[in-house]
């Protein structure tokens, strides 16, 4: 993961991407136990938002250093990585409001727990609940902030919802 954190500290660096914050499976690491994941999803700011094709500079950016394309990531040392251009107010905020944590000397911006949980909130997939519910489980975050970070986001009834269905209240 190391490598990961170089290669997007030096992509802010040198322009590429605005920031960034590594966000799903990755990201719940840092907050839950330990879980699988076959990749590391990273949202990235771009500089030009209105580009037509917004990825394609990140992309330049790894094949001159080397990375080469595996499927929908790029390999990057151990890892697959997954570059996913902010989507909404919601990661963009996401990605704003990253914490800054240290892998082995490099930094390395991590979305909040409340924000990985209402991120996962807005997805709605089956794995998604599972993340909300694991870092809630884990005390990572508590319903009054997922609460309130969904409400910001117009997201209240999706966290009802869940909370019903998840008999979670």
């Amino acid at each position: 993961m190391q490598a990961v954190a170089r290669l997007l500290n030096d992509m802010v660096e040198a322009g590429v991407i605005a920031d960034y914050a590594v966000v799903g499976a990755v990201a719940q690491m840092r907050y839950t136990e330990t879980v699988t994941t076959l990749d590391a999803d990273v949202l990235v700011a771009v500089p030009d938002p209105a580009a037509l094709d917004l990825l394609s500079p990140v992309y330049a950016f790894c094949r001159d250093r080397g990375y080469e394309p595996e499927g929908e990531a790029m390999r990057v040392g151990d890892w697959p990585v997954q570059f996913i251009p902010a989507f909404s107010h919601l990661t963009e905020a996401a990605i704003r409001d990253a914490e800054t944590g240290d892998i082995d000397g490099a930094p390395l911006r991590v979305v909040r727990a409340d924000y990985l949980a209402v991120i996962a909130l807005s997805v709605g997939r089956a794995k998604d609940f599972a993340r909300i519910l694991a870092l809630r489980e884990s005390g990572a975050v508590t319903d009054k902030e997922v609460s309130e970070l969904a409400r910001r986001h117009d997201l209240s009834s999706a966290w009802a919802t869940f909370l019903e269905r998840f008999h979670a209240t």
